[in-house]
C-alpha cells in the first residue's frame, strides 16, 4: 500500500518554521513496517491543496496531512477536503463535545466559568467542522480532534499533536499491515569511483533480482571522510544478500578503498 504526506503551512514555504514532520513520519512508519511513497509540501494556497486532495483522494493512497485545520483565516485544510470531495462542511456532533469540554476545562483551571455561546467559543467551535460523513481523530494533547475521510487523515500542525495521532491512526485501522513486508538493506561506501562507471552494475543487479532497489548517494566528503558514493541494495531479504554479495565482489575489482556499514 502506498503512503503519502502533506505539510501544509506558508511558515513553512517561508521558512520561519523548519517542519519536523517529515523525518518524524519517516519514522513512526519504520516502526510499523511501513514506509512512505511519497510527500509533498504545500503553502496555504486553497486552490493548490484542493488540487493536490482531489488528485489523491482518486489514488485510495492513505495520506497524512499536517496543518491548517484551526479556525483562523489561514487555515483552509477542511474547507479544501470537504471541496475535494464535493461535500459539505459540518459540525460534528462529537467533535463539538470534545471542544467544549477542552473550553470548560480551560476555565476550570483558571477558575471561572466559561460562556460557551460566546461569540469567540461559538467561533472556536469552526475547528469541528469537517466534510460530512467525517469520522474524528482523538487527539491526546488537548482534545481538539483531527478528521478522516476515506483513507486521508487530517492532523494539526503541531508536532506534539500531530504525531500521537498518526500513531494512533494507524495502530487502529492498519495494524493487520505491520511487518507484513520483509526488508533488508545493505551498503557499503566506495571512494575514488565515478558514479558513472557503477551504473552498468546497478543495472545489472536490478535485472538480475527484481525483489530488490539498488541504490547511489555520492557525497563530497568533509574533514573527517573523503569524497564518496555509499552503494547499496534494499528490498526482499534473500535477494538483498545474494545481490549485495556480487555487488561486493564486482566492485572489489575496482581496487579502491571499501567501507562495510
Amino acid at each position: 500500500m502506498a503512503i503519502g504526506l502533506y505539510i501544509i503551512g506558508d511558515e513553512i514555504m517561508s521558512g520561519k518554521r523548519t517542519d519536523q514532520h517529515f523525518p518524524k513520519v519517516v519514522e513512526i512508519l519504520r516502526e510499523r513496517g511501513l514506509q512512505l511513497s511519497w510527500a509533498q509540501y504545500l503553502g496555504d494556497d486553497p486552490a493548490r491543496i484542493t488540487a493536490a486532495l482531489r488528485q489523491s483522494f482518486a489514488t485510495g493512497d492513505i495520506v497524512f496531512s499536517c496543518g491548517g485545520i484551526g479556525a483562523t483565516p489561514d487555515d483552509h485544510t477542511r474547507q479544501c477536503a470537504a471541496a475535494a470531495l464535493g461535500k459539505e462542511l459540518q459540525l460534528h456532533p462529537e467533535a463539538k463535545i470534545k471542544i467544549q469540554d477542552r473550553l470548560q476545562e480551560i476555565a476550570q483551571k483558571k477558575g471561572v466559568t466559561v460562556d460557551l455561546n460566546a461569540p469567540d467559543n461559538l467561533h472556536r467551535l469552526k475547528m469541528g467542522e469537517f466534510p460530512v460523513g467525517a469520522k474524528i481523530i482523538p487527539n491526546p494533547f488537548n482534545r481538539i480532534p483531527g478528521f478522516s475521510c476515506d483513507s486521508h487523515y487530517f492532523v494539526p500542525g503541531f508536532p506534539e499533536m500531530a504525531w500521537p495521532m498518526i500513531a494512533w491512526v494507524l495502530d487502529t485501522y492498519y495494524a493487520d499491515s505491520f511487518h507484513q513486508v520483509p526488508h533488508l538493506e545493505k551498503a557499503l561506501l566506495l571512494f575514488d569511483v565515478a558514479e558513472s562507471s557503477i551504473t552498468p552494475l546497478m543495472e545489472k543487479l536490478e535485472s538480475q533480482f527484481p525483489l530488490i532497489k539498488v541504490f547511489s548517494l555520492p557525497s563530497v566528503g568533509n574533514a573527517s571522510i573523503a569524497q564518496h558514493i555509499e552503494l547499496g541494495v534494499k528490498g526482499e531479504p534473500e535477494q538483498v544478500e545474494a545481490a549485495f554479495a556480487l555487488m561486493h565482489a564486482e566492485v572489489a575489482k575496482y581496487r579502491t578503498e571499501i567501507r562495510l556499514l
